[in-house]
């Protein structure tokens, strides 16, 4: 590596492991077939693990779904989940009574605090062409102070997310940090990222062919990094970050990343300054300390983090492309101005 503000270069595994106050981040890119109507893939899932299906045979996997793709009940507790998804789409379900269909640009923003149990299901809606889902999942620590807070959700609709549009036709959805003069929704209450202090910024750019973006520089001493989640590599100063590659840099640094491909690919910028508190991380939960973690399991066998208010453990709502959140208060919310994919 020749720039001085690169630290180190690796393949976006699955998960990525970060560095503090980011636990990892997994990339999901499947290539799901057309659906059967049912929300389920029109294949044969011959050959497939089915209940732990991560192989990517044909470009796409079931994970721990039996029909329908994706992750069925599980509990968490201790930190935030960061959903990003910017093609396909997402069936939310909680142990608190929440649920909700989001995608296509959206995120929800899920503290677990002192735990919940939720589902994450794929539903494959059209069937009469290809499902792709571009999905990101970031898990954001909590501090200490925050780690009992309240369990809840938070949508950020696409059409509400505060977008940079830049030169060359770059476009960066910030979803949080400030970036120029571009300000973010506000972040859940008892997370890091609401404290100014911890200078967090997520950020996603689409940059088209031939053009170029120039991060501007933080403070000193944060964890900075850069993923390239789209469909082509990047240049950072010269130095090429292939496809699902992860950089680290220094925070206090500028940088010019450049498209020199013949498409629109994607880049997700991760900052903030490290919480600095003992991590202590098994499975679902992430405490400070072996008790804590102990508790977790206690609490969460006794409790169910609420009990499970669903017929199944893997809730899909309805064969429409609309997308929808309703909270465990009764409130229902909409993007105002979506339509239908």
């Amino acid at each position: 590596m020749s720039h001085p503000s690169i630290l180190s270069i690796s393949p976006l595994s699955t998960p990525w492991r970060g560095a503090d106050p980011f636990l990892f981040m997994a990339h999901h890119l499947d290539l799901y077939p057309e659906g059967d109507g049912a929300l389920a893939p029109k294949a044969s899932l011959a050959g497939r693990q089915i209940g732990s299906d991560f192989a990517d045979k044909e470009g796409w996997n079931m994970y721990h779904g039996d029909r329908v793709p994706g992750f069925p009940a599980h509990p968490h507790r201790g930190f935030e989940t960061i959903t990003i998804v910017p093609e396909g789409y997402v069936d939310h379900a909680d142990s608190l009574g929440g649920k909700a269909r989001y995608g296509m640009g959206d995120v929800q923003w899920l503290t677990t605090g002192r735990g919940v149990m939720h589902a994450e299901m794929f539903p494959l809606l059209h069937a009469d062409r290809p499902n792709t889902l571009n999905l990101m999942q970031i898990w954001l620590n909590l501090p200490a102070a925050s780690k009992m807070a309240p369990a809840h959700f938070t949508m950020f609709w696409n059409e509400k997310i505060p977008v940079a549009e830049l030169d060359g036709g770059v476009r960066v959805q910030v979803i949080a940090g400030k970036l120029g003069d571009v300000e973010p929704l506000a972040p859940p209450p008892d997370s890091w990222a609401a404290r100014p202090e911890a200078h967090i910024a997520v950020w996603l750019a689409r940059l088209p062919a031939g053009s170029r973006w120039t991060i501007p520089a933080a403070v000193a001493g944060l964890s900075r990094s850069l993923h390239t989640v789209g469909s082509g590599a990047v240049s950072l100063d010269g130095e090429v970050l292939p496809v699902r590659h992860t950089v680290q840099v220094l925070s206090d640094a500028t940088l010019t990343v450049r498209n020199d491909g013949d498409g629109e690919t994607m880049l997700l910028l991760l900052q903030a300054r490290p919480i600095g508190e003992p991590v202590a991380h098994y499975g679902p939960f992430v405490m400070n300390t072996p008790q804590q973690l102990q508790q977790a399991f206690e609490d969460f066998q006794r409790t169910r983090f609420g009990q499970w208010p669903f017929a199944d453990g893997a809730p899909t709502h309805g064969t429409t492309a609309e997308r929808f959140a309703v909270f465990p208060d009764g409130r229902e919310e909409r993007p105002q101005g979506a339509a239908a994919d």
